[in-house]
């Protein structure tokens, strides 16, 4: 055989399904995530996928139902990784800390990731709006149960359960939104973002939890 003829290697290997849409739904966060949900195609997808647009089609159908699809699974991966870094046996503060914590190491290490669930999600709006908005509300439910318990001890008041998701929407959004700036600042370190926004919070939260509460002046 000539040493530039290309060698064969014969059909691909079959993988398990399963296997196969988290190598196109990876090649897909890529593609969203660099180039927005308008400007990335089914043909690049499936280019960095290493499997054929037909095939991509079959697997996960249309571009705006993978586009969903990314969203789900990264959503519930983020909430995975936030839930498994809080302490629960800890105090209060160190439970808020390794929740943030938790948050700003995945959007560290999971850029792309952030860039789909936050920032080309919440730009397209429409048919995706209840995907973002079904990720918000389970963030805001796990700030809110984690509140909720910091605050059943004998030390400090109970926090209604009201009450403890209007702060959890509250921190949800700022985090969001510190997330946000720090796509275009990186070379801020994970640790110190968290402690800004664990700052910011905490010299509230720790008030509200003992029960020291700010009242507006009274007008007369």
């Amino acid at each position: 055989m000539h040493a530039d003829q290309p060698v064969r290697t014969g059909r691909a290997k079959r993988l398990p399904r399963a296997v196969r849409e988290r190598q196109i739904m990876d090649a897909a966060v890529d593609v969203f995530s660099r180039l927005g949900f308008h400007a990335a195609s089914m043909d690049e997808i499936s280019e960095v996928a290493g499997i054929s647009k037909p095939m991509l089609y079959a697997y996960l159908g249309s571009k705006e139902e993978l586009f969903a699809t990314c969203i789900r699974r990264e959503a519930t991966v983020m909430m995975e990784a936030i839930a498994g870094g809080v302490e629960p046996d800890q105090p209060p503060d160190v439970q808020l800390w390794s929740g943030l914590r938790a948050f700003f190491d995945f959007v560290g290490e999971n850029r792309a990731s952030w860039q789909v669930l936050h920032r080309q999600a919440s730009s397209q709006g429409g048919p995706f709006a209840a995907e973002l908005a079904e990720m918000r509300g389970r963030a805001v439910s796990l700030v809110a149960a984690l509140l909720v318990h910091s605050s059943r001890s004998d030390e400090v008041p109970s926090t209604s359960e009201q009450e403890a998701e209007s702060l959890a929407a509250a921190l949800v959004g700022a985090g969001e939104s510190l997330a946000d700036w720090w796509l275009d600042h990186p070379d801020e370190p994970a640790g110190v973002v968290a402690s800004r926004l664990m700052n910011l919070v905490w010299m509230g939260f720790g008030d509200l939890v003992q029960g020291n509460i700010w009242h507006p002046p009274s007008r007369r």
